[in-house]
This record gives C-alpha cells, structure tokens and sequence, in this order.
C-alpha cells in the first residue's frame, strides 16, 4: 500500500500548494459555512479569538473584522504556501506557522474558532486537549463534513467518471481528512475526552457551488478533492474524465449554476 504523508508534509507539499493556488475560488464557495459558525459563537468586538487550520486567512479576516476595534483575530496554521497568500491579503489579523494541537500561548483566548480545520489532527483528543488550555474560560466552535454520502459535493464528480479511472483504495474513516469528523458520536468522544463541556453538534445543511457553467466546475473539481487525486495518479486519463465529466455537469446547471449538496455538522463547546 503507498504510504501516505503526514499531514506536515501534505500542507506544505503539491497538496498544500493546489490549495493556495485555488483560494480565490474556494474560499467564496467555503465562506456561508464559516459565518454559520460565527454567528454560532457569537463573535463580539473586543474578544481575542484563534482561527484553527486559518488556510488563506479569509475567515481570518471576517473574524478581525467582528472583534474590531478593540479585538484581536490570530490565525494559525501549519502550511507555509496557505500562510503566505494569507499574509499577502493583509487585513490586519496576526498568522502563526504552527500545529494547534501543540502551541502554546503566553495569553488565552475568548473564543477558538475552526472552519474545516480540526478533521486534519494526527491526534485529535491531544490537540483538543490543547485548545483547551489555550481557551480554559471561553467557547470553541468548528464546521466538519458529515459522511461522504451526505456530500455530492464532495463525491459527486468522482462517481460520475470513476468508471474511466483505477480502482482506488479506500479510505481509513479513522484517518486525518475531509471525512474524519463525519460520525457524531466519535465527535461528542473526542470533545468530552479531551475535557470540554457543553458539546452541542447540530446538523446544517445547505449546498456548494461547483461552478457558473460546467468548464468551470470541472476545472475545480480536477484541482481539488477525491477526483483530482485520482487524475494525478492516471494522468493519461484525464482528458477523457474532462471530456465526459463537462457533460455531465451540463446536466446539472440551473439558473445560471452548478451547485450541489453539503451536509455539515456545526460544533460548539465550552
């Protein structure tokens, strides 16, 4: 079985780097679900707040825009390609190369916000733990992908052209990624365990726009998620999986877009 790279490495590898190159198309399709979080915590002005697995900074940015005047938004993140678009932004919040699930502090903060972020920690209960004492009087709260059949988003593009592709190996579900957050109650474990109180996990639906006309879509969906790295290990295939997903896609337009539904689960604790 190939082995797969630490999430070190993946952030800061060609994974780390499509992301980077992508943020100015992903991060308006990311953004309802980040402010459904914040609205969740209830962000102020004057709270200090931690933006966990910050990407590209732009929920960075909102968040530093809600604590302003008087508050401060960090973000932090442990991939060197995201930080620098982040950093290049600009915007006022500070941005930290770090693991969440490690750093320390020499102050706490109010709030510990997370947008897709937390299913990526190697050790989920140790850096849950950590946050805890990063935030020991204040509130938590983070969006995670429910399970895969939940998300045509996510799967979709995939299955529609998995016929002109290798057979793939499945996933670990217990494994850093998208999906590692999908089961509630291994959620509810991780949160109490790690010492956190008042867990509520609700489920949010809603849907993601793949694209304004299908060369769009299918150019993303070839740049991010499960079908893109299935083209980068059968690159000769590729042609052909643009050609027939593009069709396929057209199918799905209506007024003007190609969206398709996302099914997450918003977390809070204290």
């Amino acid at each position: 079985m190939k082995q797969q790279p630490s999430q070190l490495e993946y952030w800061n590898g060609p994974g780390g780097e499509v992301w980077a190159r992508e943020a100015d198309l992903t991060d308006p399709r990311l953004e309802h679900f980040g402010i459904a979080v914040m609205n969740a915590l209830a962000v102020r002005s004057g709270e200090r707040i931690l933006d966990v697995g910050c990407g590209a900074g732009a929920t960075t940015r909102e968040l530093h825009k809600r604590v302003a005047p008087s508050g401060q938004a960090t973000g932090i993140d442990i991939s060197k390609p995201l930080l620098e678009v982040a950093r290049a932004r600009g915007g006022g919040p500070k941005y930290i190369e770090a693991d969440a699930g490690k750093v320390t502090f020499d102050s706490v903060f109010d709030k510990i916000f997370s947008r897709f972020g937390v299913m990526f920690f190697e050790d989920p209960r140790g850096a849950f733990a950590n946050l805890r004492r990063l935030n020991p009087r204040g509130r938590l709260g983070f969006v995670c992908w429910r399970a895969p059949e939940e998300n045509p988003c996510m799967t979709w593009a995939f299955e529609a052209v998995k016929h002109l592709l290798p057979e793939q190996t499945p996933s670990d579900p217990n494994a850093p990624g998208p999906f590692a957050f999908a089961n509630r109650e291994k959620v509810e474990r991780i949160m109490r365990d790690a010492g956190w109180r008042g867990v509520s996990i609700t489920a949010h639906n809603s849907s993601y726009l793949m694209g304004k006309t299908p060369e769009e879509a299918t150019n993303y969906a070839l740049a991010i998620g499960p079908l893109a790295r299935a083209v980068r290990e059968a690159p000769d295939r590729k042609d052909a999986v643009r050609a027939l997903l593009t069709e396929k896609l057209a199918e799905k337009m209506q007024n003007g877009a190609i969206t398709l539904p996302a099914a997450t689960w918003i977390v809070t604790a204290t």
